[in-house]
């Protein structure tokens, strides 16, 4: 569906011959703390052959009920209740499940985190509550998906929430653009791994798989397969694990697991009819008949691989589809699939064999994967300024790829990511000693060289992200400190970034006049040489423009945040936002006084600073800020033409300030600071597709000087100020024209194509040449890595192993009771 329902959520359920539990769920999904107007319910009757169609029909009228004429499985059920839905989110309900009254909105509050959450996958637990039945994934190396801690009791310790491979489709919710985007389930998988396979392209194709468990749903575990006989579970396990895994691993790893794959899946299913494959051996003797009796288990699986041969022509088409649409290497991938050394079947022969396999073949060794530690002094968390928000997009993007550690010096909240968070304090060098040695690349931004030893005498490849020129900065927000003081701080910022410049391998400024500017400085230290200049002589392997980036899709409003809300905003009126933060080096009153100008002629006009108080403790509220307060109620425009938010806005709902507003605007004074400034404010214009107004001087000036995405004024220049806002305000000429060039610059903002400098040196990181051939550093090349080497599964080390992850995943008593389990098995 092109248009969906925004907010929407569409419950699919598939029934087949058990409509009493079908109607059950439809009743459990009534006591949702979700609004009904929200709620769509979706069943489809997969052919079930018997009165279940008038039951349905007669017990849940309420519910949009689809009949197919054939058995389609859960993958093509699937399918043909979404193609009937309309919502904006899917939901994926057994119809032997019931729902936790938050199951909707706790999944919903997730995906509104970020537009990069593709997929929701919800805690499972049984029936009563009591027991595991989905609490997170895992893949084996021969593709086949499973749920640790299934039957288990449920873990003392409550659930994190973190990315996964996968999520169980007895309850989980898919983005409906992303859904559509994957084409749905694969429906050659009938039932089984079907699930599995729909989480894997979606982590290939970038998008984040986050288990919620906040997202509760209870799960009866019928034995639907039972009646048909346990060999034909088998043979859709055995054949689908096939498919997913030729569709989704890359051609090296296909290349490498696939034969050993195969290899595994004959010698268990001989296992499982318990054969013995030497007895055709000529020199063995014994019976010459040609007929035997094998039991269905054993051919089982060999029917599975027959399959997997005869559907290779139509696999080869969506493998293509997958691998030329994947943007995430399997190096990432296997992050996810947790422990993949598991034989997933017990018998002396096949576990015998299973090691040899591994042990020739090498399949369970982790490729090897770079491992980025990035650096913000700012604090992550629901408020972000510029610098952690760009520390976080260059998580993002490097995570794709790579092992990525985040560190915030001043502290984060819980928050979901593709990648770890760590908060380290200043001066806690002991804790950043050992990021540090885990590291590949480090990427920083800020103080983070100055505060600790361990980052200025590390020889990892160093990357310094100068995008912000504090020492020019320092002249402007210095200067009320008094002569002495303003020397200092900008003396100070002038060493901490000649030291970074010293010892960087990579560097990233944000314009081409900041880079400009840069290679004076790196000039002036030397590191402008032939041996940096023998092989990269435009020098872009040292320093390369990276400029803050926008988010590829502006999201649709969440919330009324100004108009109709906040009093003295109507819902008319026409609002002028200042994106970000008031500064010193700012000129807010010179829009103050255009502001009120303006409103000589137009009662509806109003101007929101949206933040004033920045979300960094260490960052105090400055004078300007006070300023610029006094002269708008000097004025008479406080509160009836401009308003001050006290705080600031959270990170993920600035879109519904941006998407209120009618104009941006950004004046500054001229001096050098704006010279080679990067209003990263600008960016949210661009984003949200708003006519600027903008004072000339800096990069973005020209850039909607050039694009015509705005007005352009002098500095401190009331009149021509406030002739520009009735511009982007009231000209609907202008306006439209306007926000067509912006809707053809801003992709060139996006953060997928402002990185690609930093994301291709850390596909291939090098210390700089001159740092290797002055000796600062070895040249040790990241190639050479190996992956570590396999132990044997079995044995004291690997109880040992195992007694320490069921006692940190399900406490005392999941180890008792495998303990007994062992035993058991054992005797």
């Amino acid at each position: 569906m092109s248009n969906p329902q925004q907010g929407v959520v569409s419950v699919v359920l598939v029934n087949f011959r058990g409509t009493d539990d079908t109607i059950e769920a439809i009743r459990q999904l009534g006591g949702l703390d979700w609004p009904s107007e929200r709620l769509e319910i979706i069943v489809v009757e997969n052919a079930s052959g018997d009165d279940s169609v008038t039951r349905l029909r007669a017990a849940v009228p309420q519910v949009k009920l689809i009949e197919s004429k054939k058995n389609l499985g859960f993958a093509g059920g699937c399918n043909l209740g979404v193609k009937a839905s309309s919502g904006e989110f899917l939901a994926f309900l057994n119809n032997d499940a019931k729902p936790d009254a938050g199951w909707i909105r706790s999944a919903v509050a997730r995906f509104e985190e970020s537009p990069a959450i593709g997929a929701v996958a919800s805690r499972v637990l049984d029936w009563d509550g009591k027991l595991v039945d989905y609490i997170g994934s895992a893949m084996t190396w021969f593709g086949q998906g499973y749920k640790p801690l299934t039957a288990q009791e449920v873990p003392s310790q409550p659930d994190q929430v973190h990315d996964v491979l996968f999520g169980t489709g007895s309850a989980m919710f898919v983005r409906r653009s992303v859904y559509d985007a994957l084409g749905g389930f694969d429906e050659r998988f009938f039932m089984f791994f079907e699930d599995v396979d729909l989480g894997w392209r979606l982590n290939l194709r970038g998008w984040r798989f986050v288990y919620e468990p906040a997202s509760l749903a209870f799960h009866k575990h019928h034995a639907s397969m039972s009646s048909f006989g346990s060999f034909k579970e088998t043979y859709l396990l055995e054949r689908n694990a096939l498919f997913a895994q030729y569709k989704n691993l890359g051609d090296e790893a296909l290349a490498r697991l696939l034969p050993a794959t195969l290899a595994l899946a004959v010698r268990r299913a001989v296992s499982r009819g318990d054969l013995d494959s030497t007895s055709f051996d000529l020199r063995k003797g014994g019976d010459n008949e040609p007929d035997m009796q094998i039991s269905r288990e054993t051919v089982a699986g060999v029917y599975a691989i027959d399959q997997f041969v005869e559907n290779l022509p139509s696999l080869k088409q969506a493998r293509d589809k997958v691998q030329s649409s994947r943007v995430v290497a399997d190096n990432r991938i296997w992050e996810l699939f947790g422990e993949v050394d598991a034989p997933s079947y017990q018998s002396e022969h096949y576990l015998e064999g299973y090691d040899k396999i591994v042990t020739t073949f090498g399949v369970t060794a982790s490729p090897v994967v770079t491992r980025v530690l990035i650096i913000t002094g700012d604090p992550i968390g629901a408020k972000m300024a510029g610098p952690a928000i760009r520390a976080w997009n260059m998580a993002e993007a490097l995570s794709r790829n790579n092992v990525v550690t985040l560190v915030t010096l001043a502290g984060a909240e819980p928050v979901s990511a593709p990648f770890d968070i760590v908060h380290v304090r200043p001066g806690d060098d002991r804790a950043m000693r050992r990021l540090e040695q885990s590291a590949d690349v480090i990427v920083f931004q800020g103080l983070a060289m100055a505060l600790f030893d361990s980052l200025r005498n590390s020889t990892k490849i160093i990357v310094a992200d100068i995008y912000d020129p504090m020492h020019l900065e320092q002249l402007e927000q210095g200067r009320e400190q008094g002569t002495v003081q303003w020397n200092k701080q900008v003396v100070d910022a002038t060493d901490v970034l000649n030291e970074q410049l010293s010892r960087g391998d990579f560097f990233l400024c944000a314009s081409e006049r900041q880079r400009h500017f840069y290679l004076g400085q790196l000039a002036a230290l030397g590191r402008v040489n032939p041996a940096n200049y023998a092989n990269d002589p435009d020098l872009t392997d040292l320093i390369s423009v990276v400029p803050f980036g926008l988010n590829e899709i502006f999201p649709p409003a969440t919330k009324p945040v100004l108009k109709g809300v906040l009093p003295g905003i109507g819902a008319k009126d026409k609002v002028l936002l200042w994106s970000g933060g008031l500064y010193n080096w700012f000129d807010p009153k010179t829009l103050i006084r255009a502001v009120a100008d303006v409103a000589e002629r137009h009662d509806n006009v109003r101007l929101f600073f949206q933040g004033t108080k920045h979300p960094h403790p260490g960052v105090p509220e400055m004078g300007i800020v006070a300023e610029s307060r006094a002269l708008a109620s000097e004025l008479g425009s406080l509160d009836r033409f401009v308003f001050f938010n006290p705080s600031w806005v959270d990170y993920a709902d600035r879109h519904n300030f941006l998407g209120e507003a009618d104009a941006g605007v950004s004046t500054h004074f001229a001096h050098v600071e704006t010279t080679f400034s990067f209003r990263t404010r600008i960016l949210d214009y661009l984003w949200a597709g708003l006519p600027m107004v903008v004072t000339e001087g800096d990069h973005f000036a020209e850039l909607v000087a050039r694009e015509q995405l705005g007005i352009v004024v002098p500095p401190a220049d009331v009149a021509a100020l406030a002739s520009a806002l009735e511009t982007v305000l009231f000209d609907e000429a202008f306006i439209e024209a306007a926000r067509k060039n912006i809707a053809r610059v801003r992709a060139d903002y996006e953060w997928d194509t402002v990185l690609a400098p930093l994301v291709d040196f850390v596909g291939k990181p090098a210390h700089a040449a001159d740092l290797v051939a002055s000796g600062v550093v070895g040249a040790g090349d990241l190639s050479s890595r190996r992956p570590a080497v396999r132990r044997k599964k079995h044995g004291l080390r690997h109880d040992a192993g195992l007694f320490v992850h069921y006692l940190r995943n399900g406490g005392p008593g999941v180890v008792l009771k495998k303990v007994k389990s062992r035993i058991r098995h054992t005797r």
